[in-house]
């Protein structure tokens, strides 16, 4: 699942219309329509207001988000899914 189909399955759920968050948020509704069709990503301070408007865990959303960036730097890239791999690789070690 991407950052916008949570967003927009948040929202659905919660019986929320498109305009209703986009206010919320103080973005335009064509700005979220482009979020929620990961055409468009929103600022990472936005998270935390999803989080406490949707009470979900801010930490979810977060990896979500920064999924997608890494998603946005690699998508285009031959070698990409080699990179991502020597990145988690990278990651692994760094972390021990």
């Amino acid at each position: 699942m991407t950052i916008g189909q949570r967003i927009r399955q948040l929202r659905e759920e919660s019986g929320m219309k498109q305009r209703e968050l986009a206010a919320k948020l103080d973005i335009g509704e064509g700005f979220l329509s482009k979020v929620e069709n990961d055409q468009k990503l929103l600022k990472r301070e936005d998270l935390k207001k999803l989080s406490e408007f949707f009470n979900v865990a801010h930490s979810d959303l977060e990896t979500l988000w920064l999924a997608n960036k890494v998603y946005d730097l690699i998508k285009d890239e031959n070698q990409g899914l080699e990179a991502l791999k020597v990145a988690e690789e990278q990651a692994k070690y760094v972390r021990k």
